[in-house]
C-alpha cells in the first residue's frame, strides 16, 4: 500500500484541493479548507499517510498522522 502524504492546498481562484504527494491532479477540489479537510482525512487513514495541511500561502500550517 502507498504512504504517500496528502495534502490540503490553496489554489489561485480561492478553492482548496486535496492532492496526493507526488500526482499532477488533484483528488478533489472544494470551496472551503473546511471541506477539503474533511474529505481528506479518510484517505490519509486508509493510505496510512499523513494529512498534511497548508494555509492561503501554501506553507505548512498542521500536520495530522
Amino acid at each position: 500500500m502507498s504512504r504517500k502524504n496528502i495534502h490540503i492546498t490553496h489554489r489561485a481562484d480561492g478553492s482548496w484541493a486535496v492532492v496526493g504527494e507526488g500526482d499532477s491532479r488533484a483528488s478533489s477540489v472544494h470551496k472551503t479548507q473546511g471541506a477539503a479537510i474533511e474529505a481528506g482525512r479518510p484517505i490519509a487513514m486508509n493510505n496510512q499517510a499523513e494529512l498534511v495541511i497548508h494555509d492561503r500561502n501554501n506553507r505548512i500550517r498542521d500536520k495530522d498522522s
